[in-house]
């Protein structure tokens, strides 16, 4: 029996990552992004200054007794508490991220919530867990009558976009983006290693991991919040470019069109900034295939250089003027 307040050795970690746009026309100041984020009184906040300001917010536990998604049509029932936080990059970008462990197999008959209280972040399976195929059933996507992370951290997210401090007027349009996450536990000491990323309709992304026992399943949710973070920030660029119609537009309607990206999104590339070190080499993966960063800069030079096109006749017309 595992003594209290401990979790048997955790063989699956999962979660999913909501990302939006602030709904606020200007970005949040440190202090401010604290109070948005003060999900508890008992514990503090977390704000960083640098390289970046990101504030991220104490968990919260949602209690869970439902059955576990599986790829295979296993029925597992599970119960226990599922961690929920927020993250706020630069009082601009807003995250909410649902996530549990889960060990081997639990025990075979439901026990009081204390046990579960106790082991904050740990859903325990009824008998043995299926990983594979519980890893499979999360990334698909929970039915009805099983764990929805997604729909968990959606509602936190709807808690804060909610907050007074928030007046609504967002700077430009953007989609949200949900990344879905498994992680199959691996030995202690082993490589940590991305075995999948990949892009769906709707804004979804699904990424596969596999991570050493001894790596908390916070930092890899902390990972999982950085490739969702700059995920959205290349979406919605390409979002502004494709659809702003910069070739058929000229002169000021062009700049205008530009100008969201140059004042709120350029400067908040920056990958690994907040990840454990233990993980930041997982980012070389998406840095070779698909390319994030190659990509990005591609972007901002693609934003640059129809800035300068722009602005050459708008010098003429100013120097002819004299």
């Amino acid at each position: 029996m595992t003594p209290p307040g401990r979790s048997a050795r955790s063989v699956l970690a999962c979660g999913e990552v909501r990302t939006c746009l602030l709904p606020s026309f200007q970005a949040l100041d440190g202090p401010a992004a604290a109070q948005l984020l003060r999900l508890r009184a008992d514990e503090h906040v977390k704000v960083s200054e640098r390289p970046n300001q990101y504030v991220l917010s104490p968990e919260v536990l949602t209690g869970v007794d439902c059955r576990l998604p599986t790829s295979n049509g296993a029925k597992v029932r599970a119960v226990g508490t599922v961690a929920t936080r927020a993250a706020l990059t630069e009082g601009r970008v807003l995250q909410s991220t649902a996530y549990f462990s889960a060990p081997a197999d639990g025990p075979d008959v439901r026990r009081p919530w204390g046990h579960y209280l106790v082991r904050p972040g740990v859903v325990e399976p009824f008998g043995k867990l299926p990983r594979q195929a519980t890893a499979e059933g999360v990334l698909r996507g929970g039915g009805r009558g099983e764990l929805d992370l997604g729909m968990i951290a959606e509602g936190l997210l709807a808690q804060l976009v909610r907050h007074p401090l928030l007046d609504h007027k967002a700077p430009f349009k953007s989609r949200r983006t949900h990344l879905r996450w498994a992680a199959l536990r691996t030995l202690p000491g082993s490589d940590p290693s991305l075995d999948r990323f990949t892009l769906a309709e709707d804004g979804l992304r699904t990424v596969g991991l596999r991570v050493p026992e001894d790596i908390p399943a916070a930092a890899v949710a902390g990972l999982c919040e950085d490739l969702a973070l700059h995920d959205w920030l290349l979406t919605t660029l390409v979002h502004m470019l494709e659809h702003g119609r910069l070739g058929a537009a000229d002169g000021p309607a062009a700049v205008v069109a530009l100008r969201p990206a140059v004042d709120h999104l350029l400067h908040l590339w920056m990958p690994r900034a907040h990840v454990d070190r233990t993980l930041s080499p997982l980012w070389d993966v998406l840095e070779r295939e698909p390319g994030f960063t190659r990509q990005w800069q591609t972007l901002v030079q693609r934003v640059r250089d129809q800035l300068a096109v722009q602005a050459i006749p708008l010098l003429y017309k100013a120097l002819a003027s004299r």
